[in-house]
């Protein structure tokens, strides 16, 4: 069993709350199959609520994709 922070009672319901590998904003094909499989078909976007991935929208290709998936890291990092 996991050690649990003893000071903080909500701790283990915090970590479910986290998505998996810590991957808030994902993307996968319209049509199903493997993400980097033609990089031109249009992509679903999808961001992790603390609860499970919703629909935030769409992207024509993989490099829009790729671009919205990464502004989420780039307004995490501090030094940007």
């Amino acid at each position: 069993m996991p050690h649990v922070n003893a000071d903080d009672p909500l701790a283990a319901y915090n970590k479910r709350r986290r998505p998996p590998m810590d991957i808030y904003r994902r993307h996968r094909p319209v049509h199903g199959g493997a993400s980097h499989l033609r990089p031109d078909e249009p992509r679903i976007l999808e961001e992790w609520d603390d609860f499970t991935y919703q629909v935030a929208g769409t992207a024509p290709n993989l490099a829009e994709a790729q671009n919205w998936v990464a502004e989420l890291a780039l307004d995490d990092d501090p030094a940007a």
